[in-house]
């Protein structure tokens, strides 16, 4: 902070200044003084002090100018980086703090969505890139807001979304960038497979005021949708199944030299702690979690099958019978 030192003198000093500054030392009044002066006298040595005063920091800041003044009261705020304290040593590499260009924002655990459910999102690696490079930069526009400065940011990719058919460069984006995934999977496949047909019902018939929802907030919602029951066709139904699992499989292959960790939806219905399980993966903060969604199916497979007993029929005595009587709506 800019400014003159007290015993500075200015260098044009006239004889009212040698006066004033005089006039501060002690030997100005020596013992000549009574002991005792009048109250005149003293008000006449308050004022005389107090004009001197005056006249000193007229001509301080006449010599110092606009400029002068300008450094003597101006403090500059030096923005403060990230608290890393509450990052492992060995999770540093990971720990993500961007700089936003197009909007100024606060960071935390950031979801913008599906982000590439749009085709021409992905399209081919490079629109693939060019999407995850503004999302890990926070210029999605569409981002929600971020209220921390150890910040997780991402959004949600379906495997069929570009992510296995892209992988070999995927995975070398990841690593380059030290983005952390989380696998997200659904062990029983059969319960999977009546979301998916369902929710394909409704994307054609809209059954909510003429438009698609694959996720509501409240029970009524819940309840149009949950009242599809879709008929399986029983002889492809082991051959899908098998293909769903070993679709799985090998996107855990591909995707395994990533930073990652897997978590199932029965895990989570079942056991909430599992999702602080996923904060502490990514470095934030704990906190307790909410979701607005409601559960669309929530009733036993065989309220929710039209032809449940053949479906029983061909899966029992598999290696696909446990998907029956599993539930992950409790």
């Amino acid at each position: 902070m800019g400014g003159a030192k007290a015993e500075d003198k200015p260098a044009a000093a006239t004889a009212e200044d040698d006066w004033c500054y005089q006039f501060g030392n002690k030997n100005a009044f020596d013992s000549k003084a009574p002991k005792k002066s009048p109250l005149a006298l003293r008000v006449v040595v308050f004022a005389m002090t107090v004009l001197c005063g005056i006249s000193i920091w007229s001509m301080c800041m006449k010599q110092l100018g606009s400029d002068g003044w300008s450094r003597i009261v101006k403090i500059e705020v030096v923005e403060q980086p990230c608290n890393k304290s509450t990052v492992p040593p060995s999770e540093v590499q990971f720990a993500h703090y961007p700089q936003p260009t197009t909007y100024s924002s606060h960071m935390n655990v950031s979801s913008n969505g599906e982000i590439f459910s749009r085709k021409e999102r992905r399209s081919n690696i490079s629109s693939i890139v060019n999407a995850m490079d503004r999302v890990y930069s926070l210029d999605w526009n569409s981002s929600a807001s971020k209220n921390e400065c150890t910040a997780a940011i991402g959004f949600k990719w379906m495997l069929n979304q570009g992510l296995v058919a892209n992988h070999v460069a995927v995975v070398d984006y990841f690593n380059r960038r030290g983005v952390s995934a989380i696998f997200l999977f659904r062990r029983n496949l059969l319960r999977q497979l009546v979301s998916q047909l369902a929710n394909n019902h409704d994307r054609f018939l809209k059954q909510l005021n003429g438009t698609h929802k694959a996720h509501v907030h409240t029970e009524h919602e819940a309840h149009i949708l949950a009242r599809y029951k879709p008929r399986l066709n029983t002889s492809s139904l082991i051959r899908k199944l098998k293909q769903a699992d070993e679709y799985t499989r090998d996107a855990l292959e591909n995707l395994n030299n990533t930073r990652h960790i897997t978590v199932y939806y029965e895990d989570i219905v079942r056991n909430r702690t599992r999702l602080l399980d996923a904060l502490d993966f990514l470095g934030v903060p704990r906190r307790e979690l909410a979701s607005r969604h409601v559960k669309i199916h929530t009733k036993p497979l065989s309220e929710q099958i039209e032809n449940w007993d053949e479906v029983y029929s061909a899966l029992n005595g598999t290696q696909y019978e446990g998907f029956l009587n599993a539930a992950d709506y409790t």
